[in-house]
């Protein structure tokens, strides 16, 4: 991701967690953590597999609630805040064959506001042809969602989320394996949002992409750091998330899981992304 030049200092507050602590069932994914989240910038939370990532996106969006402490998005209690959030998941799954075009999963993303059965209007229709032209993918608004590349469907994707009416995008990695065109089209959606008002908040394996972001989250089982890059992504601090030795220097590249470094890339790149990945 690119920093966009001069960007306004960010005052208010998109999330806000005290003494969290996230669990599925008797497991607990994220052990007690306080951290704040500002709005109207770019977040990026990462750490090493197992982290506590995608968990805690998870709870930011309301789909899971915190077993103890407190956590506020917006303001209010993240099941409450949930029509201001598109969340815009890792992978999205639609059974084989289903005949569903691009035009029709973009339009998904008005629903919220209209009901699986309110009649499109004029703006809804425009909402989803923008959000598309953005995305690059309407040359692809009448084809079926299993004919794209991954590439192309995490595109649809995440133009199903801009549709949508947010003041928050979440993002579960979505530039991982990506071919570079579309990586290069959502990274500019990520730091467009921004502009725009929005609060961003994505899930990464990317130091680079960590370092480029106006705040970082470092997750370790819980929220080791949290804060502006350069005081997050210290020696110290990776050493501690990734484990002692890890890291010979900040800067170094380093995969933690080498299958991350390996993914095949679609559509116009036949090269493996050289950039260094933290899983």
């Amino acid at each position: 991701m690119s920093r966009a030049a001069g960007s306004p200092a960010v005052s208010e507050t998109l999330a806000e967690g005290r003494d969290v602590v996230l669990a599925y069932g008797g497991n607990v994914a994220v052990r007690p953590s306080t951290f704040t989240i500002p709005a109207q910038a770019v977040t990026a939370i990462i750490g090493p597999n197992g982290s506590g990532k995608s968990t805690l996106l998870n709870a930011l969006a309301g789909v899971i609630a915190p077993r103890s402490g407190s956590l506020t998005v917006l303001g209010e209690p993240p099941e409450q805040a949930f029509r201001k959030v598109s969340y815009v998941m890792q992978s999205l799954a639609f059974p084989a064959g289903t005949p569903i075009t691009v035009r029709e999963v973009v339009a998904m993303g008005r629903y919220s506001t209209l009901g699986w059965f309110g009649r499109f209007r004029k703006e809804d229709r425009d909402r989803v042809e923008r959000a598309m032209k953005r995305l690059d993918v309407s040359h692809l608004a009448k084809r079926h969602l299993d004919e794209l590349s991954g590439g192309q469907r995490q595109r649809v994707y995440v133009a199903q989320g801009i549709t949508q009416e947010h003041e928050a995008l979440l993002l579960d990695e979505p530039l991982t394996g990506l071919d570079l065109v579309s990586a290069k089209t959502i990274d500019h959606i990520v730091h467009g949002e921004r502009e725009r008002g929005h609060s961003v908040v994505l899930t990464t394996h990317d130091i680079d992409e960590a370092r480029a972001a106006d705040h970082v989250v470092l997750m370790a089982g819980h929220v080791l750091a949290s804060g502006p890059p350069a005081e997050v992504l210290t020696r110290a601090n990776l050493e501690a998330a990734y484990g002692l030795g890890s890291l010979h220097d900040p800067g170094d590249a380093f995969v933690d899981d080498p299958a991350h470094a390996h993914r095949d890339v679609e559509e116009h790149d036949h090269s493996p992304r050289k950039h260094p990945h933290l899983d």
